[in-house]
């Protein structure tokens, strides 16, 4: 082959028109993403960018809008129980996983009803 894939660049995930304010409250306040500017050119379209270390995660405005129901990023994390317990304090509801062998995960819904797994391999 004359390409290689390196990585992911990023995640978009869908969120209704006027939404940034609810994203920022969420992917900063709730999982301890960064938000990072969006390129000038691409401002005018609305939604707002976020990243942890390397992973970034756009979100997009999309209207009409449809949550992504079974599609979804995964996110692998350490100290997954320290988060568990965070989300309950946050009243973010999650639901947990133990279908995965040698993974301790669940799921949470973000603020639009778009689903992220999150997981430690234990």
């Amino acid at each position: 082959m004359l390409y290689t894939f390196k990585a992911i660049d990023h995640v978009q995930l869908a969120a209704p028109k006027g939404s940034e304010h609810q994203a920022r409250e969420f992917f900063t306040n709730v999982l301890g993403f960064e938000e990072i500017e969006k390129p000038e050119p691409l401002k005018k379209r609305g939604g707002v960018w976020f990243k942890s270390g390397n992973i970034q995660i756009h979100i997009g405005i999309e209207d009409p809008f449809s949550p992504a129901k079974k599609a979804h990023p995964a996110f692998e994390i350490e100290k997954i129980e320290e988060l568990k317990v965070y989300l309950k304090k946050c009243n973010v509801m999650f639901k947990e996983d133990g279908n995965l062998p040698g993974a301790n995960r669940i799921y949470v819904d973000d603020p639009f009803g778009n689903r992220l797994e999150i997981l430690e391999w234990i």
